[in-house]
């Protein structure tokens, strides 16, 4: 039954964000006037199929994500959807009115508009993950949690060496806080059991270098932090929800840019890169747990793919804009071999990353340490 919820938790969790970023190329296009020739949920053969205004809305056999075709874009899913337009006007008696194909290919659209269409994508991914936070912060019992100190515990050492009650904590190490989880977060990420804080206290923002923590050991012997402090919560109101769905929108965006300059500085090891087995298995332990957390877990991820779609890489959804960028400033287009170089090479690191994020993560399945 695990394996059989975990199945199901992954393919709604992968649909939900695959398909809400297809979408997102999909309206930008339709709105820029651009023709899309198909708009698909799911991958493979066709169950079903309506042509409507010119673009073909189906359902495919395989329940996971799905693609837009833009008309002149170079891709797979366009070049799959121009057999199938071709397959369906050799068999169709009524093919589509030529009248009713209004929208213009995509090269011919303006260079702004053709950035948008590449760049809605990830941005419905952020709209997604901004209204599941809204949900969460919404359904949660508690009050929400705030960044304001309520009391420091007798005799802690963060009291001892500069917090007070009714500091607000406005950074950690020189990051802004957005929400109570960045304040966990970079206490975590400190070495030495202390950290600088910038607060606000009586209006006035104040520097506070080297506050330190207490510390305890497990039964086997590795060192924890106790904070030795609590916050005020906040009272939910609708505008409070919206405030805290936003700025936890931003702490996970941080945390996801995070992981990849600690990635490259050689601070996290790339060991410890997950593919799609570590997606599913970390899915199924979510769902195990229950709604809520397997809606974070969503939340998380779509952001990340957000995020991770607009770096300008030219596989890519940033790196088509940079091309778009250099031919809006330079008035000519990258030319399309070169293009077409870059998008293969960049193809094939994200491939072998990807098999090697996945080598990974059977060794720690296997191993147990997951």
């Amino acid at each position: 039954m695990s394996v059989f919820i975990t199945l199901i938790a992954a393919l709604v969790v992968f649909s939900a964000v695959i398909a809400i970023h297809e979408f997102g190329h999909f309206a930008v296009a339709k709105l820029c006037g651009i023709q899309v020739n198909e708009f698909s949920i799911g991958m493979g053969p066709t169950l079903w199929k309506k042509v409507h205004k010119g673009t073909q809305y189906s359902l495919r056999v395989l329940p996971v994500g799905g693609f837009v075709a833009l008309e002149g874009e170079e891709s797979p899913e366009s070049r799959q959807a121009e057999d199938t337009r071709a397959e369906r006007e050799a068999e169709d008696a009524n093919p589509i009115p030529p009248e009713q194909r209004t929208g213009i290919p995509l090269p011919e659209a303006p260079v702004w508009q053709r950035a948008l269409v590449m760049a809605a994508g990830a941005f419905m991914n952020f709209v997604l993950g901004f209204v599941v936070l809204i949900i969460l912060v919404a359904a949660q019992d508690d009050a929400i949690t705030s960044k304001t100190v309520y009391a420091v515990q007798d005799g802690a050492l963060c009291g001892q060496t500069g917090l007070q009650a009714g500091d607000e904590i406005l950074a950690v190490n020189g990051r802004r806080c957005f929400v109570a989880n960045d304040i966990l977060y970079e206490l975590v990420r400190t070495e030495a059991y202390r950290a600088d804080f910038t607060v606000k206290r009586d209006g006035q923002k104040v520097e506070l270098p080297d506050v330190q923590f207490d510390t305890w050991q497990d039964e086997n012997g590795e060192t924890h932090m106790t904070l030795g402090f609590s916050v005020y919560g906040i009272e939910k109101t609708p505008l409070s929800v919206l405030k805290e769905a936003w700025n936890s929108t931003l702490y996970y965006g941080r945390i996801v840019f995070t992981s990849l300059a600690d990635l490259l500085r050689g601070r996290e090891s790339i060991n410890n890169l997950s593919g799609p087995v570590g997606i599913v298995t970390a899915i199924g332990q979510a769902a195990s747990y229950g709604w809520q957390d397997l809606l974070e877990l969503l939340a998380l991820i779509t952001i990340n793919l957000g995020i991770f779609n607009l770096l300008p890489f030219p596989a890519l959804d940033g790196g088509k804009v940079v091309f778009l960028i250099v031919e809006g400033v330079t008035g000519r287009a990258v030319p399309e071999k070169l293009q077409s170089v870059l998008t293969i090479a960049a193809f094939g690191l994200l491939f072998g990353l990807m098999i090697f994020a996945t080598y990974n993560d059977i060794v720690r399945l296997v191993t147990g340490a997951m």
